[in-house]
């Protein structure tokens, strides 16, 4: 902080409104008022759209910003998708600037999804509109939306096989989409003649914009009561009190350089390279700068990330290790600095450099800010989690040639995360970067002729600690129909589930498919089980796995390159009846695992996250029973844990257990 300054709430009431234009009540009351607001447009939206990623997926951002002569700052979000949100700061002004404020009147709505002015993927589309006040641009109202297709190579556009970014679908520069709100019939024409749904994308856009005049609705509302003065004033006063915050934070870790490494697997030209993502952050009272030089240049195809993707998941990372409850605004950033090489795959230049599946080089950073920070976090430290999407989609056509597609549904999409000094980690939820919701089953086979037969956790392969961590979480689901499937699961050669304070490393994860010859669900009239002899008829898709028994085995096992079986690597033909698999990484531990509470390992016995042997090796803790037809008697025999636990507790500790060590060999990562 700088010396001598007051914090915010150090300043009088004159002080206050000296530096502000309103006083402290009305501050706080209208920076509400904005988060609630954007919230609205959101709920309001997923009311209205059609599209599943839309309705259910919550694949969806809103934000209020203030007007150009302020920088366009982002002061509101709501708490949809962080990778959309943390992009917008940028992606407005951007916008803004290269269109022109001087041309834009009320009424009008700007669009943009090129990645490197908005950030994210073509299929998320940015409307920014501005709000006028007598005359005059006050604010912008911001949706910005993932489209279930914008044309391109792949239906719903999902995949990093794409080599250059004109085979990446519709990109629009800055354009207008409405005028003193009348469409541009140009602009549509551009959605509808290049992607795939159209009637889709016409019902999702136009949820959009009435959802964006609701929202300047209120902002003319709440302008008209308060005054244009204090409703900017409490714009500033969001922003200054989010990077007092952030600051004040910084200063609560000593200052020291703090990195990390992870690692994306491959790319879709072929498993010859591996991209590493070096990380350090450099804190020196409360600054810090963020270094990623050394970073591995552009992949060959579309697992590449821009600029202000890499400064979001950056930022989010942040948000959650030292400053976790203060708003998110384009202020979060002001006390870093990022050192970004161009070229790298975490800031990727055109033509080359396409940019599709960025979440999972961003997955990658958000990881490496836990694990970096995580000796200066001390107790506070947070374990990794799954640390990839392992996004699968599937896409064909219905009996009456109507197209369909899955998006975000029946893949490893969702998954664990990782444990606290305050409880277990989450079994399965949205990735920190994804933040959606996980579509209802019901949703997912009314939309598409896809049958899910099982998400569930799977027993024993949680991160072990005081805290466990989440346990990965499996899924199955059987595609009748002929159709083809996109699939690039890119982070299963290292576990992202690390454990801190002496908690261990989670499992990896993999991808199976079963043909109907192997296993007919139909005939059969069961679902596929979970049991090791099951593996051996499978086809392994991805994953570090034994080619013997095809289960996932990080010691022994074999990689298998995702895109093998694929295509022309571009998709996979699936027959009728094809059954796929997903299994995702699992979450790290936080703590001694002998240390956890006694009732906390039977209660997970109980509840089948551990087992009876698991219970033994990993927490030193026996119990007798039989949980699964027996839960409510199951024993634990104390006398017997004791000895065992001390017993364990002699033992030295084994190597890896906490974090992934990791050295640069002649053959790229290995093992140290």
């Amino acid at each position: 902080m700088e010396k001598g300054k007051k914090l915010i709430k150090e300043l009088t009431a004159a002080e206050f409104r000296a530096k502000y234009n309103c006083d402290r009540f009305t501050a706080i009351m209208l920076s509400n008022g904005y988060k609630y607001l954007v919230q609205r447009m959101c709920r309001g939206l997923q009311r209205t759209a059609f599209s599943i990623i839309l309705r259910d997926w919550y694949d969806l951002a809103a934000t209020l910003s203030g007007p150009p002569e302020m920088g366009c700052p982002m002061v509101a979000v709501n708490d949809g998708v962080m990778a959309l949100i943390g992009t917008i700061p940028e992606a407005v002004r951007n916008v803004v600037e290269e269109f022109g404020p001087e041309n834009l009147e009320s009424g009008d709505v700007v669009v943009c999804n090129d990645p490197q002015r908005i950030g994210t993927h073509a299929q998320d589309c940015m409307f920014a509109r501005p709000v006028f006040w007598q005359g005059k641009i006050v604010a912008f109202i911001t949706m910005k939306i993932h489209l279930i297709d914008m044309g391109g190579t792949v239906p719903g556009g999902f995949s990093g096989t794409k080599r250059n970014k004109f085979e990446d679908g519709l990109l629009l520069p800055p354009m207008l989409l409405y005028h003193e709100d009348k469409p541009i019939r140009h602009t549509w024409q551009l959605f509808f003649d290049n992607t795939r749904f159209g009637e889709i994308l016409l019902t999702d856009i136009k949820a959009a914009y009435q959802n964006m005049l609701m929202g300047e609705r209120e902002v003319l509302k709440t302008i008209e009561k308060y005054g244009l003065e204090a409703f900017h004033g409490a714009m500033l006063y969001i922003l200054d009190a989010t990077e007092e915050s952030m600051r004040r934070a910084l200063l609560s870790i000593p200052d020291g350089d703090y990195e990390a490494t992870q690692m994306t697997d491959c790319d879709a030209v072929d498993d010859s390279e591996e991209y590493p993502v070096y990380f350090k952050i450099k804190v020196r009272g409360d600054r810090a700068e963020l270094d990623f030089s050394g970073t591995h240049r552009q992949a060959r195809t579309s697992i590449n990330a821009s600029c202000l993707d890499t400064k979001c998941a950056v930022m989010i990372g942040m948000k959650y290790c030292l400053d976790p409850k203060s708003p998110i605004t384009s202020a979060a950033m002001r006390p870093f600095d990022i050192v970004l090489p161009a070229g790298t795959m975490l800031r990727a230049l055109p033509p080359e450099g396409a940019i599709c599946l960025y979440f999972e080089s961003t997955e990658g950073v958000l990881t490496a800010t836990l694990q970096a920070l995580a000796p200066a976090l001390g107790e506070n430290a947070i374990a990794g989690g799954y640390g990839s999407l392992n996004m699968h989609i599937s896409s064909g056509a219905f009996p009456d040639g109507r197209p369909w597609v899955t998006m975000g549904q029946v893949g490893a999409e969702h998954g664990p995360l990782g444990a606290t000094r305050v409880g277990d980690g989450v079994n399965g939820t949205a990735s920190y970067l994804g933040n959606g919701f996980d579509p209802a089953t019901e949703a997912i086979e009314l939309d598409t002729p896809v049958i899910l037969l099982r998400k569930e956790n799977v027993i024993d392969t949680a991160g072990a600690g005081k805290y466990r961590g989440g346990l990965a979480r499996v899924t199955d689901f059987l595609l009748p129909t002929d159709c083809d499937s996109y699939s690039m699961p890119l982070h299963y050669k290292i576990p992202t589930g690390f454990g801190v304070s002496g908690g261990k490393t989670g499992s990896t994860g993999g991808v199976w498919t079963w043909l109907p010859e192997d296993f007919d669900v139909v005939k059969e009239k069961r679902i596929m089980s979970l049991d090791a002899a099951s593996y051996r008829s499978s086809k392994v898709l991805a994953g570090v796995v034994d080619p013997e028994t095809h289960l996932t085995d990080r010691e022994k096992g074999e990689y298998y390159y995702p895109l093998r079986s694929f295509n022309y690597k571009n998709s996979y033909k699936n027959v009728p009846g094809s059954l796929w698999r997903y299994l995702t990484n699992s979450a790290g531990g936080w703590g001694d695992p002998l240390e956890r509470d006694i009732e906390a390992v039977k209660r997970d016995v109980r509840n089948e996250y551990v087992s009876i042997e698991g219970a033994k090796k990993d927490y030193g803790v026996v119990i007798k029973g039989d949980p699964h037809w027996d839960p409510e008697n199951l024993v634990v025999d104390l006398e017997a844990t004791g000895r065992l636990r001390e017993e364990l507790r002699k033992r030295p500790p084994a190597k890896g257990t906490d974090y992934l060590e990791r050295r640069q060999g002649p053959g790229g990562y290995e093992g140290s």
